[in-house]
């Protein structure tokens, strides 16, 4: 809740005192927004789900909204207009989108969020005068490169006999972050770039992964350990699923992600092990919370978020996933 107006007393000639009558402070309810590219995947529910408790528990209302593209991000602005929006968090389903959200966003006096995937300008670089809370992708991808090459050691794997699929979705700003994070890690641990084969996919989701990795298993038969990397863990799991349907076992692949959702939780809840050996994870839980604490103070007290605030991640596999989900607050 905030004040709209205030007449202060004023003060004219000396000694002389007007005094304006008492006015009560007019009140307005604050409804804010939360657009997700990915309405139906774990992080975003998690996200929306955080958002909403929050304004619960501190009095305003949190519309949540599907934006899958352009357009429906568009609608789903003019549908926050119509209930009396002041503002919104999103994560774009392209971060091109960007001019034209704001263009929506301005046209209603709106104030504007974005999470986990920072909108882009014309020129290809972070657009100023939106706030931002996400990830270092490069850092994250680092994590998830680290992560595999100690595995391999672990397993005793000589780095000239194991294949790497690197699962890319370089349409995504923050994707390519991640992937180029891994693979330079990877480098960096002595894995030989002629190893490292590439299955761009169309989408970030598993299905659209395992669509990618087939092919890349099909044609390169001829390595029996590999290790998988992607933006993101729905998409390992896609290759993970590719390499089981080539005849690759657990004790051959190590597939690391990134998020820590409800699709690493299931994975690790198998009764047996599977490829996917671990994700990064961060809270999407607290990407949620804060970036509509965020919002809202900015709305309701006019204190504007930082331009870009970044997280951090934390290794989570079969043998921590339950103390890092708790750690976490996930």
């Amino acid at each position: 809740m905030r004040p709209l107006s205030l007449l202060a007393n004023v003060s004219l000639g000396a000694g002389l005192a007007l005094s304006a009558p008492t006015i009560a402070l007019a009140q307005e309810e604050v409804t804010l927004g939360f657009i997700v590219k990915k309405p139906e995947q774990a992080w975003f529910i998690n996200e929306q789900q955080a958002a909403t408790a929050l304004g619960e528990a501190q009095g305003f209302e949190v519309v949540r909204l599907a934006g899958e593209d352009g357009q429906q991000v568009l609608s789903a602005i003019d549908n926050l207009n119509s209930q009396g929006a002041q503002g919104f968090v999103i994560c774009p389903p392209d971060v091109r989108l960007g001019p034209a959200v704001m263009n929506r966003a301005k046209q209603y006096g709106m104030k504007v969020v974005t999470v986990d995937d920072r909108f882009v300008g014309p020129d290809g670089e972070p657009m100023a005068g939106v706030p931002h809370l996400g990830m270092s992708g490069h850092k994250i991808g680092q994590q998830v490169g680290e992560a595999i090459a100690t595995e391999m050691d672990a397993r005793g794997w000589n780095p000239e006999e194991v294949a790497a699929l690197r699962i890319t979705n370089y349409e995504l700003p923050t994707g390519k972050e991640r992937t180029d994070g891994a693979t330079d890690a990877l480098l960096e641990a002595g894995f030989p770039e002629g190893n490292i084969f590439d299955a761009p996919q169309q989408n970030s989701d598993t299905a659209s992964a395992f669509s990618a990795a087939s092919p890349v298993f099909a044609k390169r038969g001829d390595y029996e350990h590999w290790v998988i990397y992607a933006l993101n863990e729905e998409s390992v799991l896609g290759g993970v699923r590719a390499s089981e349907q080539y005849g690759l076992g657990a004790e051959d692949v190590i597939g690391v992600g990134i998020n820590g959702s409800g699709a690493a939780v299931a994975e690790f809840s198998r009764e047996a092990p599977t490829g996917f050996h671990g994700t990064v994870a961060v809270s999407s839980t607290m990407h949620g919370h804060q970036t509509a604490e965020n919002l809202y103070a900015w709305v309701s007290e006019g204190d504007e978020p930082q331009a870009n605030t970044v997280t951090s991640g934390t290794l989570m596999t079969r043998d921590n996933w339950q103390a890092v989900r708790d750690q976490l607050g996930l």
